[in-house]
């Protein structure tokens, strides 16, 4: 299994942070490894402490069904194929936010949650940071 590693969990972090500033909002960035263990995390001054857990538990969502949070989102809605599976595995987050990381393989090594904003601006940022590498 490919994995991230901690210089390129930084990379990811540094460019969520420098898009969180541009937005002029404070976000929680988490990044975890292709098994879901958290390799980097950062907590902007004055960001929600709520959007800790939210930030990780985003990135790991991502990571277990291999797609952005807010596609799981859409597939979880009433009447949807994956309704209610923000009840599983301890608990998902299926709003945007959370986004997987790819090699230049095409090949999953992690993914990033963020947590801090609205929901767009939480991808947003994550899709900065996922796309640093």
């Amino acid at each position: 299994m490919s994995n991230i590693t901690l210089h390129q969990a930084r990379q990811i972090i540094d460019a969520a942070i420098k898009k969180s500033e541009e937005l002029g909002v404070k976000m929680n960035i988490a990044v975890v490894d292709a098994g879901t263990n958290l390799v980097a995390f950062n907590k902007m001054d004055d960001a929600w402490l709520g959007s800790i857990d939210i930030s990780q538990k985003k990135a790991r969502t991502a990571r277990y069904f291999n797609m952005d949070t807010g596609e799981i989102g859409k597939l979880s809605q009433p009447g949807g194929a994956l309704y209610n599976i923000e009840h599983s595995n301890h608990g998902l987050i299926t709003f945007p936010g959370g986004v997987v990381i790819k090699d230049n393989n095409g090949t999953i090594i992690g993914a990033i949650g963020v947590s801090g904003s609205t929901v767009e601006d939480d991808h947003e940022v994550a899709s900065a940071g996922a796309k640093a590498l």
